[in-house]
């Protein structure tokens, strides 16, 4: 079956992701704001550690006004715009629609659901290093799997299909079989290293490269595994010190929260912080440590537009 891709937000992940989907003879449409007039013109230029690829012929819309219905609305967005969602997916929807939410955080497939009922919702997680430089310019450094689980899709072949056409792509992808479970082991590494390189004013590889703040990164990513084991979410501790190796290798990186603090954009800290504490918090477990790092992140955007 050929799906008919939307991609909304083609940013770091979407112009990525769905650029590798267009390289790979997929239809794909993307919806671009600012750097509309320049894809039109000179396409989408993508520079990765696995290959770089220019698309000069793009399906690039304004708004999703004009673009055509489609079967899968892969949803690249930060989530501080998602209380725009329901207005930029509705024009694009059609009954058998699913839309796949490649986005950071916990409790985003709820509230989307309770803003579009009905609508047939999936969870993606991007475990990537990828960065918007310019107009139309996408740098993928590191990794790029990609994980898609269901939160209320009927039919799980859409997601096989979907699943399938990333891996000829040349993506590693995967089914989840319990999405609760992905969104949590993502926040394992999410929830340090975001927040840690805005409060600190540095990249990861700094992190590991002393011994405090890695301490502290593994002491953090503890208490997110206590506080997903609270949640009835099995997590091992042994995941915490896979992470950190993980990252000790990995290219120094600025994660995306830290570009946005740079730029002076508004924090994902609401997904990212606020809902897995509350989450949490209700299973009876108060993750201080992230609570307290969440308390500084709120006090910084508070500030941000002060310098």
């Amino acid at each position: 079956m050929a799906i008919r891709y939307g991609v909304i937000g083609t940013g770091a992940l979407g112009g990525f992701y769905g650029g590798m989907l267009a390289k790979a003879g997929h239809e794909v449409h993307f919806l671009f704001r600012s750097d509309y007039e320049y894809v039109r013109n000179h396409g989408l230029q993508v520079e990765s550690v696995n290959g770089d690829f220019h698309l000069s012929e793009v399906n690039a819309y304004p708004n999703t006004e004009e673009m055509p219905l489609c079967d899968v609305i892969l949803v690249c967005l930060k989530t501080t715009g998602n209380h725009h969602l329901p207005e930029l997916i509705k024009p694009i929807l059609h009954a058998k629609s699913v839309v796949v939410l490649l986005q950071n955080g916990l409790g985003l497939e709820e509230d989307l659901s309770a803003q579009l009922p009905g609508v047939a919702i999936a969870g993606g997680l991007a475990f990537i290093c990828s960065n918007k430089i310019g107009p139309g310019h996408i740098h993928h450094l590191d990794y790029g799997k990609l994980i898609i689980g269901s939160y209320n899709v009927p039919e799980q072949e859409i997601l096989k299909q979907i699943v399938s056409d990333f891996q000829l792509a040349g993506i590693h992808s995967e089914l989840s079989p319990d999405l609760k479970f992905s969104r949590w082991q993502k926040l394992v590494w999410n929830i340090p290293f975001n927040g840690m390189t805005v409060v600190l004013n540095t990249t990861t590889d700094r992190l590991m490269s002393n011994n405090q703040t890695r301490e502290l990164s593994k002491e953090l990513m503890l208490e997110v595994i206590h506080g997903a084991n609270a949640c009835g979410v099995p997590l091992k501790e042994s995941l915490a010190q896979q992470m950190i190796d993980m990252t000790v290798k990995m290219k120094p990186y600025a994660p995306s929260m830290k570009l946005d603090y740079d730029h002076r954009r508004a924090m994902e800290i609401e997904y990212i912080y606020s809902k897995p504490l509350e989450t949490a918090g209700k299973a009876g477990f108060e993750m201080c440590k992230v609570a307290m790092l969440e308390k500084q992140l709120r006090f910084i955007q508070a500030h941000l537009l002060d310098k």
